[in-house]
């Protein structure tokens, strides 16, 4: 989990992309959350990214353009920094239940749900509270984020599907269906 921490933390310090009119950039920090629910499974995901946040939290500048402390918790996009470790564990949670091996369309699936839709929830949600925004606004305002979601999305299921075959113990085995017509019922 220290070292998703980690990964997270390098990530934000990744020159980001700066959006015309946007307070916050475009950043790999959410590739970051989506590969530790990816490859760490559910709990230890939301765990990693937890750890982040508590890293966040007492001060260190991991955020993009080094920004960290409690006041970033006041900021609209704390509805994001609340669905990332949320985004882990549901991502984590759809992968572990495929089991393995892991197949890469479902981990798609599984970082589009929740490294997107979950996280966005989360994010809309705050932008709306913390920012004042209507709906309609909240999605406008963050609609520039979303193709770059979809490709970390992609990126996030390519790069946990060589570490699931390398470390095959990463998921549980998928049950077998192929159960013999032979078998004992009962």
């Amino acid at each position: 989990m220290a070292i998703f921490a980690a990964i997270i933390s390098v990530m934000g310090l990744v020159p980001a992309f700066p959006v015309p009119g946007m307070p916050v950039p475009i950043t790999l920090q959410t590739l970051g959350v989506m590969l530790a629910g990816s490859i760490l499974g559910a709990r230890k995901g939301a765990g990693a990214v937890l750890l982040f946040l508590l890293l966040v939290a007492i001060g260190l500048p991991l955020l993009a353009g080094g920004r960290g402390g409690l006041g970033v918790f006041t900021t609209p996009s704390v509805g994001f920094l609340i669905g990332w470790p949320i985004a882990a564990l549901v991502i984590g949670w759809l992968v572990q239940r495929a089991g393995a091996p892991y197949r890469l369309w479902w981990g798609v699936l599984a970082n589009i749900i929740g490294g997107i839709i979950v996280m966005y929830v989360f994010g809309l949600g705050g932008i709306m509270i913390v920012g004042g925004l209507t709906l309609p606004a909240a999605l406008a305002a963050t609609a520039v984020f979303i193709p770059g979601d979809i490709v970390k999305a992609v990126l996030a299921a390519l790069i946990a599907k060589p570490v699931h075959s390398a470390y095959p113990g990463l998921l549980p085995q998928r049950a077998r269906r192929e159960a013999s017509a032979d078998a004992p019922v009962g």
